[in-house]
């Protein structure tokens, strides 16, 4: 096993670099193989059979799945790598690579925004709000053209963090495996790390990881798209000044960090309320309202997101030859 770990961390940068252009040409192809889904296939099974009993039995059965996924994904991965690795090491380079290119979301990110955009543009907003649901968890039956950009906005400056920046970051830090067993708290927190009557307790501690795993991401984001909002020639100083006031008060531990600064960079308000199964919830404000939320929002936002991700490949390249040159030896 260590020996195929210094073999994965001596090519990480080549696999991070292959993975994030592999993910920016070619995206989330949906007739191609992909290891979420089998992921999810497993956190199906697993609480069907362990979601079970009273609280306290079910609240212990969360960390046993949260184990055996985020466990079986990265040992499932390494034994994946160390058999390519055999048939031939550049084998184990390109199954790699493919393997990170899976853990990214940038292109199919930028895309799901713009299926939101381009009805919008057209005004028709039933065809809007229905992409839209595709991507969030609220109601969008009657969400009116603000509320259908806000949504969207907020979507594409969260998964900033949760579908590129992490999964980049925790590839350079352990390659394939490292970035997959993210990529397998992630599937679980979307899975069962709701707070309602069936998950409350089977899927706290799938939340938790979710929220540890992208604590040190999230933060990293801030400089990385006040950078990006530099470079688009938006209002900075503002940005810096919205995070500070507002991105604590956000529901997640994380998701405050890029919203905050996104609504900054762009002159909105995000956060409001919004129904969930009929019933309005409250999610606190982020940035100040300096012009009407529109459709040109979406695509200041694509753009925005766009320049941070590649921005966030510097860093993480930096990373992954830190790794390789001091860890690797």
């Amino acid at each position: 096993m260590i020996e195929t770990l210094s073999s994965i961390w001596a090519v990480l940068p080549i696999t991070v670099f292959i993975g994030f252009i592999l993910d920016q040409l070619i995206g989330d192809p949906r007739s191609w193989p992909h290891p979420v889904v089998g992921i999810g296939k497993g956190i199906s099974i697993l609480e069907s059979k362990l979601n079970l009993g009273p609280p306290e039995i079910r609240r212990r059965n969360g960390v046993l799945l949260t184990i055996l996924i985020v466990g079986g994904s990265y040992l499932f991965t390494w034994g994946a790598i160390s058999l390519a690795n055999i048939v031939h090491p550049i084998l184990g380079v390109v199954f790699s690579a493919y393997l990170i290119f899976t853990t990214l979301a940038g292109k199919s990110l930028l895309d799901a925004g713009q299926n939101v955009l381009i009805p919008l543009l057209k005004r028709d907003l039933s065809e809007a709000r229905t992409q839209l649901s595709w991507l969030v968890s609220r109601d969008t039956t009657n969400l009116s053209e603000g509320e259908i950009v806000r949504g969207t906005v907020e979507t594409l400056a969260e998964n900033f963090v949760d579908g590129i920046l992490s999964p980049l970051f925790y590839a350079a830090l352990g390659g394939a495996p490292l970035a997959m067993a993210f990529k397998a708290v992630s599937t679980l927190d979307s899975m069962v790390g709701y707070r309602n009557d069936r998950y409350e307790e089977f899927g706290w501690f799938s939340a938790r990881t979710d929220d540890w795993a992208n604590y040190l991401p999230a933060r990293l984001s801030v400089p990385i798209i006040l950078l990006a909002g530099r470079l688009r020639g938006m209002p900075v100083n503002h940005a810096y000044q919205m995070w500070k006031r507002d991105a604590s008060g956000h529901p997640s531990p994380n998701g405050g960090n890029p919203e905050s600064v996104v609504a900054g960079l762009l002159g909105i308000r995000l956060g409001g309320i919004n129904i969930y199964h009929g019933k309005p919830h409250h999610r606190a404000e982020m940035g100040d309202v300096l012009h009407p939320v529109n459709a040109t929002d979406i695509v200041h936002c694509r753009q925005l997101v766009q320049t941070a991700t590649w921005l966030s490949l510097i860093p993480t390249l930096f990373v992954a030859y830190i790794v390789t040159t001091y860890i690797a030896i």
